[in-house]
């Protein structure tokens, strides 16, 4: 795609925008809504829209080299990313439940599942790709250098063999050699027998005869490999066998390096906008900075004048901290400007002396706003009854984003700037306002002087009263002082004298900084699950496909820790757990997660901690240089240190356990907010990991080799279970078999038979736990409450009925009676 076509992509997803923001701030308007269907019906279609138009920025920012434009992109797309997580933790607060089905709404949007997935922004690495080279060197240099006491640890645990095994082992190896040399000779042999034999009764046949038999062995051979490809192909159409690997075509190749190419682009255009940047800069200085600077001038004296004319003396001059002259030419006449500056005032004296009422009628205030509280209390729960939009922190970044789009670029002629090159005269505009804005301060301590000057001339002893009043002002503010409350202590810095190197390279050689797999979040495979609105609608609570798994880590590690404006005004999410079977790739989803972000990662599990840093100054000093840098054992110090996590520290604490159920669950729960539960994969995951990991391990799928039984038959299984099935199978010599024997189903069954499956069992003791954490309390009393509430509409009409039956059998006895 061309630069055009990825502006117009960029013109289509702020229209798309534009559209969303126009339906988004009436619903935020509204009153509380009673209906919670409808509540999460729009909370959802939102949340796919932000999605497609998250996707479409997001391809659009990774492939644009206008520098200014990419600024105004990244805007946007933050400010979108930062929405989507709002969106997903309005959700999760008005179901009660970490995962959400949008089969219904999907097909009124025609989107497919595939629509669903979080696009992992490609900027979070690239644009730091620098200091992650430069760390991976610093890692692989600590490591080199410990390699040494690595090697040696090794060889001590070598286990020594006994001379009679060992003559035993060369006994077999040299007679397995006799027996393949002594088949080599036999076959030889044979074949120069076999020869001879045909050598001797050969005769020469008729060539008409000749010419057939090789006609119709070539055409045999012609039909039967084009029925075999016929027959594959409509395999692959239909969907019965999975399409071959194959490699890229040359327009497939040619667009990978174009886009590659455009990397190289930005980076350029981005070096040249920085050196415009300051060169500009200087030169509006020197050149407009002394015109600038006299033009202020005289609009300040101008205001002096015109307020002396106005109101009979000079006014005061606005603090640095009400903006200085700039609030003075805010299209405002000399009269509203003074009396802006003496309501300013008069809320200062006024705001001294509620002060001190506040402390004397606070404990009244008290009482009687418990009494009234007592006598509103129904009408206060009437009205808060509902559900209301909560206002967002990235709603105002998105819409100032996209007023800066309509106003500069949406129709700005750039047929001139073919390369996509800075536009100099916006950098000049840009430039021009930051030199003014430094001026400014400048030229307002030149003329508070000078206004000084003139009150002292003319108004000398409203001037001294005025001098006085300030003294007894500052008097005041130092006595505050000096009564004010002392200052938090702060924390001592354990490793004050040590530098982040040493710091760095002494949790590497413990173990403690490790390097992550080279795993994305793509590489996870699952499919999405079709039947999570049905089975919710018939009021059963549908186990989580991988794919929604996937979606979470996305919104709740990867966005917030790949972008500081996510993290910093988004939902502050600390502790994430990931608890599920043993294989089921919990740790290969933390991999990912710091992969995607270039992420350091720590791994304080207990085989690291046991025996390095004993009691509890040892785990302070440790967790102080884990943090610093950025079990039970764990279990008081851990809740203190997540609590001082601010929002501007990236920092994710991420635990991984396949037995929730052997903790506490009160202390586990305060430590880990999020939680989510990884289940084992269902047929269509099964499915789609049998077909992505035979592939990956070379396997030629043919139609002997039934997918859909194996993904039937591992029901139970997980994908550990499966990949090790597939690694015993796929050894070196099956795949070297592969042209002559084809793969087939029944060779996976005995490696799967060797492994225990995840049983009922355990799959519900995972369900009961989850249910006694607090989003599984919430969940279950709000069904308690829907069911009770079903039941009082059945009682009341049933109720009825039997009335009227009472009232009818009464009539007809007192009819008897008569």
């Amino acid at each position: 795609m061309s630069q055009s076509s990825y502006g117009r992509m960029w013109d289509a997803a702020q229209g798309a925008l534009e559209y969303l923001l126009e339906d988004e701030y009436p619903t935020m308007q509204l009153r509380p809504q009673k209906d919670r269907l409808q509540v999460f019906q729009t909370l959802a279609t939102f949340y796919l829209r932000y999605l497609k138009i998250f996707r479409a920025l997001e391809e659009v920012y990774d492939q644009l080299v206008h520098p200014q434009k990419r600024r105004v992109v990244h805007q946007v797309l933050e400010g979108v990313m930062g929405r989507l997580v709002e969106l997903k933790n309005e959700m999760v607060e008005l179901e009660h439940s970490e995962f959400h089905y949008f089969d219904d709404i999907l097909q009124d949007f025609k989107m497919t599942p595939e629509d669903l997935e979080v696009p992992i922004p490609r900027y979070f690495v690239r644009e730091k790709m620098r200091a992650l080279k430069e760390r991976e060197k610093m890692l692989a240099h600590i490591l080199a250098k410990g390699g040494c006491q690595e090697h040696k640890t090794v060889s001590v645990l070598v286990q020594s063999m006994s001379m009679e095994r060992a003559v035993w082992l060369l006994q077999v190896s040299e007679r397995a050699r006799q027996g393949r040399l002594r088949a080599h000779f036999m076959k030889t042999i044979r074949q120069e027998e076999q020869r001879r034999l045909q050598g001797s009764s050969s005769s020469m046949l008729d060539p008409d005869r000749a010419a057939t038999c090789i006609q119709k062995v070539w055409r045999g051979f012609r039909d039967r490999r084009r029925v075999k490809k016929d027959c594959l192909e409509e395999m692959i159409f239909l969907g019965m066998i999975p399409a071959q690997q194959l490699t890229p075509c040359p327009a497939q190749l040619h667009a990978q390096q174009v886009e590659s190419r455009r990397h190289g682009v930005q980076e350029e255009h981005e070096a040249e906008y920085q050196r415009a940047l300051v060169n500009i800069k200087e030169s509006v200085r020197s050149v407009d900075g002394p015109d600038i600077k006299e033009s202020l001038q005289e609009q300040i004296r101008q205001w002096f004048i015109e307020c002396r004319d106005a109101t009979g003396k000079f006014p005061d001059f606005p603090s640095p901290e009400d903006g200085g002259s700039a609030s003075l030419f805010a299209q405002k006449t000399p009269e509203q400007v003074a009396a802006e500056f003496a309501a300013k005032e008069e809320e200062r004296e006024k705001k001294k002396k509620s002060k001190e009422d506040k402390d004397k009628k606070g404990k009244k205030k008290e009482k009687k706003g418990k009494m009234k509280g007592k006598k509103g209390k129904g009408d206060t729960e009437e009205e808060e009854k509902g559900w209301k939009m909560t206002p967002s922190n990235f709603l105002p970044t998105v819409v100032e984003g996209a007023k800066l789009y309509k106003e500069v670029w949406h129709n700005r002629d750039e047929k001139q700037n073919f390369l996509q090159s800075f536009d100099a005269q916006l950098v000049r505009e840009e430039k021009r306002l930051e030199v003014e804005e430094e001026l400014r301060v400048q030229v307002d301590e030149l003329m508070r002087q000078e206004l000084k000057n003139l009150k002292l001339v003319v108004d000398r002893d409203k001037g001294k009263k005025k001098k006085k009043v300030k003294k007894s002002s500052k008097k005041k503010k130092k006595k505050g002082r000096k009564t004010g409350k002392k200052k938090k202590k702060k924390e001592k810095d354990l490793t004050a004298d040590r530098t982040t190197e040493s710091l760095y390279e002494e949790l590497v050689l413990e173990g403690f900084i490790i390097r992550p797999m080279n795993v994305k979040l793509s590489d996870y495979i699952g499919e999405y699950s079709y039947l999570g609105t049905t089975l919710r609608q018939a009021d059963i609570e549908p186990m989580p496909s991988l794919s929604d798994v996937r979606q979470l880590i996305a919104l709740y590690g990867i966005l917030p820790l790949g972008s500081q404006c996510v993290h910093e005004r988004g939902p502050l999410i600390r502790a994430l757990l990931l608890t599920g079977p043993a294989g089921v790739g919990k740790k290969m989803l933390v991999h990912a997660l710091c992969n995607e972000t270039g992420a350091n990662l720590f791994d304080l599990s207990p085989a690291k901690l046991a025996g390095k840093y004993p009691g509890k100054s040892g785990l302070q000093y440790l967790l102080h240089m884990v943090f610093k840098m950025e079990p039970k054992r764990l279990k008081k110090n851990l809740p203190k240190v997540l609590k001082s996590i601010k929002p501007e520290d990236r920092v994710l604490v991420v635990g991984t356990t396949r037995k929730p159920f052997d903790a506490d669950i009160k202390p586990f729960c305060k430590v880990y907010k999020k939680i989510i539960l990884i289940p084992r994969p269902d047929y269509a995951s099964r499915f789609t990991l049998w077909k992505e990991l035979l592939q990956a391990g070379g396997a030629q799928l043919g139609p002997k080799l039934d997918l859909s039984s194996l993904a039937k038959v591992t029901d139970g299984y997980t994908q550990g279970h499966i990949l090790q099935a597939i690694q015993t199978v796929l050894n070196s010599h099956r795949l070297n078999q592969q042209t002559k024997r084809p793969l087939t189903a029944v060779e996976f069954i005995p490696p799967l038979a060797r492994q225990d499956p995840v049983y009922k069992e355990e799959e519900e003791a995972f369900k009961a736990w989850y249910s006694r954490t607090p989003l599984g309390k919430k969940r279950t009393r709000a069904a308690r409450a829907s069911e009770e509430a079903a039941d009082l509409k059945k009682g009341k009409t049933k109720g009825g009925k039997l009335q009227k039956k009472g009232k009818e059998g009464k009539n007809k006895k007192r009819k008897k009676k008569k």
